[in-house]
């Protein structure tokens, strides 16, 4: 986004959003894949606590019921959900008051070349869901976008909306910050012919195809900001703007060339690091708009959205209300967090997992790039270029973060409605990692 630094892509719509609102500078997803992450999103758990780990796995029906909408719907709010639901083939359609969702992936043209571009449909839905919500009546809409993701096996894999295809035709999209291609020769055999290569042929072998790629990419992107206008236009049309909060994020990140990957699974920030706003009218209105620099977590969503509502969160929630956050940064906040990706495809997307902190990166990988780990100091190296595992000089760092992974991943398997994260601010400060 602009808002977020990036001097290319236009979000006029989202950069006015986070200036009137609060921009998370540090939201991670803890599973940086479509699924697994969505489902972390919906129930506020880990993948490896909820059992979802790829794309097919469906809710069971004690998940539908304590999944954040179906809270809202109990304390009787009218609940909508557009778009990519991304759990599973078993959509709760009938739990919602309001359903236009689909399973899978989707198609930008749903009705063909010749139809109108996802995107756009997805504005009409919304609009079509604002001007139908009973009145007096709390609404809690959840709009996913397919977009900016692929279409995949289609060779233009980045399929924009009309109106945005001019866009970026006099740009030149600059080469990726930090690792370029050529670091992907430091990663094992199985990394380097894993899916993040075969795509990365396919999006950014060559110059030609990497402007095209980032290109498309960003029409997407534009896309987006520009229903994010037409939904405030709404609001403000049915005199609901004063009064509706609005939150803005994604279920992960993307290689756009880094490190010489395409697509998304691996513990690198490029694919964990997510976008968040959260724009409240009141705080708006109360002067509290600004950037937070406290770690958010996509499972911090359902706690805060219920928080937000006045509605009690299930104590199986492993996430944390992010209203304290809304205010000013608080100091003691969460200073690391877990990562994990078990998409159960047989080792061409390597598994992995991991700890991130504010200043290390450690990531395990789990089965067909194992035994290879990976150490970050990312306050010296942002961009993760310089592997410090086997490194005598940082052997300390390295011992306290595995057993901090171990620990955490353990603790992933016993019971939610007990958990807690494991690791405090102490432990760091006993082992010189803050």
């Amino acid at each position: 986004m602009g808002c977020a630094g990036n001097t290319i892509v236009r979000t006029p719509e989202l950069d006015r959003l986070a200036g009137a609102g609060v921009r998370f500078e540090n939201h991670f997803t803890t599973s940086p894949v479509c699924g697994p992450s969505r489902a972390s999103i919906m129930t506020s758990q880990y993948p490896s606590t909820n059992g979802i780990l790829g794309n097919k796995t469906s809710f069971t029906e004690a998940q539908v019921r304590e999944a954040y909408w179906m809270k809202l719907k109990d304390a009787g709010y009218h609940i909508g959900f557009i778009g990519k639901f991304g759990v599973g083939d078993n959509l709760p359609v009938s739990r919602f008051d309001f359903w236009r969702g689909f399973a899978g992936n989707g198609q930008y043209y749903p009705d063909g070349p010749s139809g109108r571009h996802l995107t756009e449909i997805q504005r009409d839905q919304a609009t079509e869901f604002l001007r139908s919500v009973p009145a007096h009546q709390p609404f809690c809409l959840s709009l996913s976008f397919k977009a900016p993701h692929v279409q995949d096996q289609d060779p233009r894999q980045y399929l924009p909306t009309p109106d945005t295809l001019s866009l970026y035709e006099n740009e030149t999209i600059p080469p990726p910050r930090g690792a370029g291609p050529e670091d992907v020769r430091r990663f094992p055999a199985a990394i380097q012919h894993s899916e993040t290569r075969k795509r990365w042929g396919v999006r950014f072998s060559t110059p030609e195809l990497y402007q095209a790629s980032v290109k498309g990419y960003y029409r997407l992107i534009s896309g987006i900001d520009s229903v994010i206008g037409s939904i405030r236009k709404t609001l403000r049309e049915q005199q609901l703007d004063g009064n509706t909060i609005i939150i803005y994020s994604a279920d992960h990140g993307i290689f756009n060339g880094e490190h010489g990957f395409a697509g998304k699974w691996y513990g690198h920030d490029e694919a964990l690091h997510i976008p968040l706003i959260v724009y409240d009218p009141r705080h708006a209105a109360a002067g509290r708009a600004g950037t937070r620099r406290g770690m958010s977590l996509n499972i911090d969503l359902a706690p805060t959205v219920l928080d937000l509502a006045g509605v009690q969160a299930p104590e199986r929630m492993q996430g944390r209300s992010l209203v304290p956050l809304l205010r000013e940064d608080q100091p003691g906040w969460r200073r690391l967090s877990f990562f994990e990706h078990h998409y159960p495809i047989g080792g061409w997307i390597p598994s992995s997992e991991g700890i991130r902190t504010g200043q290390w990166k450690y990531i395990r990988w789990t089965d067909s790039a194992a035994p290879f780990e990976e150490l970050y100091h990312l306050a010296d190296d942002p961009f993760e270029t310089k592997n410090l595992a086997g490194n005598p000089e940082f052997a300390r760092q390295h011992g306290a973060l595995t057993k901090y992974w171990q620990e955490w991943r353990d603790s992933l398997r016993r019971d939610p409605g007990t958990w807690r994260e494991p690791i405090s601010e102490a432990d760091l400060k006993r082992d010189g990692l803050i």
